[in-house]
């Protein structure tokens, strides 16, 4: 799975960072963002997953894209 966030919609409430701080955190700016090292890349860790899945599910904006 690949995990994107839609710049548009994101309103930097940072709760997917809370859920899952491993693919996603706050820029110094107060915006949110996958980490670099997760940007493109395909999650194949079923936990990691799992995570992004519920960080994608409690986005109040529905901001996470999530590929599966």
């Amino acid at each position: 799975m690949k995990v994107s966030i839609d710049k548009g919609a994101c309103i930097m409430c940072g709760s997917c960072v809370a859920i899952c701080p491993e693919v996603f955190e706050m820029k110094d700016d107060g915006s949110v963002d996958v980490k670099d090292s997760y940007k493109g890349v395909d999650i194949v860790d079923e936990n990691l997953q799992a995570k992004v899945k519920e960080a994608a599910a409690a986005c109040p904006a529905t901001a996470i894209i999530v590929e599966e």
